[in-house]
């Protein structure tokens, strides 16, 4: 298990705690955006990690655009970094946004 899969695995048990305790409905509210925030993040870095195994450009591009050799942990900061510059939209559209944007077109126009 690595380090994202691992954090967004404590916040949902910290969800399931607070759901359980009846805690405060906007924390589990936020709490519960972020997990879906961090999940979208997490399968568009390990897709593109993936894809990226076998072409060399898309790990040179990495290279070149200062992220260093192609590991997950540098690819999850090229999508985290290429999101945060994603058109400014509602949270939960900023979700789909995440989900439906091509990582992989970006890093190669870069």
């Amino acid at each position: 298990m690595d380090d994202y899969s691992k954090e967004i695995g404590d916040l949902e048990r910290e969800v399931e705690r607070l759901v359980e305790a009846e805690g405060e409905p906007q924390e589990i509210a936020e709490l519960t955006m972020q997990i879906r925030v961090l999940k979208a993040l997490y399968e568009q870095a390990t897709t593109l990690f993936e894809q990226g195994r076998s072409d060399a450009d898309l790990k040179r591009q990495l290279i070149i655009r200062g992220y260093g050799e192609w590991t997950l942990d540098n690819v999850y900061a090229f999508v985290f970094e290429a999101a945060v510059d994603l058109p400014d939209i509602e949270p939960r559209a900023f979700v789909q946004g995440i989900s439906h944007t091509d990582f992989a077109s970006l890093l190669i126009a870069s």
